[in-house]
């Protein structure tokens, strides 16, 4: 997927309540996942795969970048299964990518985030039936998407002191 544009909504599908997060939620896929052209190429990468080349901690900085996109989308009323499918893209990008070096490659082409992104255009362009969003829902859901990114930091951390002993 290339550039998301503010203005793919059909005029009217979405509520002018949400254009702000919309924005600030493609933007920020946008710089994780498409932010920079490889020269000679159609190809674009993002920021993800750059802080992935960080043992220990980039990965988790990116998940937490990640998660922002997916507490936005519980705001603006997604349904759960929805929230949970963006959540197991995130997991899957998370912890294939703390692998070092399969991870960065894997990093590259994974796009979790435009994936993201249009499960909540998908939402967002048909009329939303939920108008309050479950409080209780977006609290477990940030307190799980922090745990799980601390987990993952904690586990690379782990692997990496045990291949620099081993070395």
């Amino acid at each position: 997927m290339d550039e998301l544009s503010v203005n793919n909504n059909p005029a009217g599908a979405t509520h002018s309540a949400h254009f702000p997060a919309l924005k600030r939620m493609r933007q920020l896929s946008q710089l994780l996942d498409g932010a920079i052209a490889i020269p000679g190429t159609k190809q674009r990468i993002g920021i993800d795969p750059i802080l992935g080349l960080i043992p220990g901690g980039g990965d988790t900085v990116s998940a937490a970048l990640s998660g922002y996109i997916i507490v936005e989308a519980a705001r603006m009323g997604l349904p759960r299964k929805a929230l949970i499918q963006m959540v197991m893209n995130l997991a899957i990008d998370t912890v294939v990518g703390s692998v070092p070096v399969v991870g960065d490659i894997f990093d590259v082409v994974s796009k979790a985030n435009f994936r993201n992104m249009q499960i909540v255009e998908s939402h967002v362009k048909i009329p939303l039936v939920r108008t309050k969003p479950d409080r209780l829902f977006i609290g477990l859901l940030i307190i799980g998407l922090i745990t799980f990114a601390l987990a993952v930091g904690f586990i690379t951390v782990a692997i990496w002191k045990f291949v620099l002993n081993l070395i």
